[in-house]
């Protein structure tokens, strides 16, 4: 099975700005971003199924990044949301330090492997230094598309 990112990313689910400065804020306000894009038919179970993915273990990476995910019967297409906060959100992460980008995954129940590629892909990716630098400073949702498309932008 091979998952292109730029099939699973939209405009729609990107947001540059996020509101919330707590992670509880920040998970709500993605999962708003899911149901927004048409993709939840179950916000709530979405949410819930998140949240049990977050006692399973950290999902902050390193250098302020972070994967939230949830494999979900309220998803109907599996997706990927990248945002980022003008504010350092405290979260379980394997530096230990808070984070501020976000590439949040939601995933259909039926979809049993999508997840796995998605996060493979996303998580070599987001390996990429210059990747990195730019989703910290771009405001351009196209870009963003473009950096996990592995697509340079003019």
């Amino acid at each position: 099975m091979s998952i292109n990112l730029d099939s699973v990313l939209d405009e729609s689910r990107i947001d540059l700005h996020l509101k919330g400065s707590t992670k509880d804020e920040i998970l709500r306000e993605m999962v708003d971003i899911f149901d927004r894009s048409g993709v939840l038919n179950d916000k709530d179970q979405f949410l819930k199924d998140v949240y049990f993915r977050e006692t399973e273990g950290p999902t902050g990476m390193t250098n302020g990044l972070c994967i939230p995910h949830g494999k979900s019967i309220g998803v109907n297409k599996s997706c990927i949301a990248v945002c980022r906060s003008d504010k350092l959100i405290e979260w379980e992460s394997l530096d230990n330090n808070p984070v501020n980008v976000f590439v949040m995954m939601a995933v259909r129940d039926q979809d049993k492997s999508e997840l796995v590629y998605m996060l493979q892909k996303v998580a070599v990716t987001l390996c990429d230094e210059e990747v990195v630098r730019r989703l910290k400073t771009t405001e351009d949702p196209k870009e963003v598309i473009a950096l996990f498309s592995n697509k340079k932008e003019d």
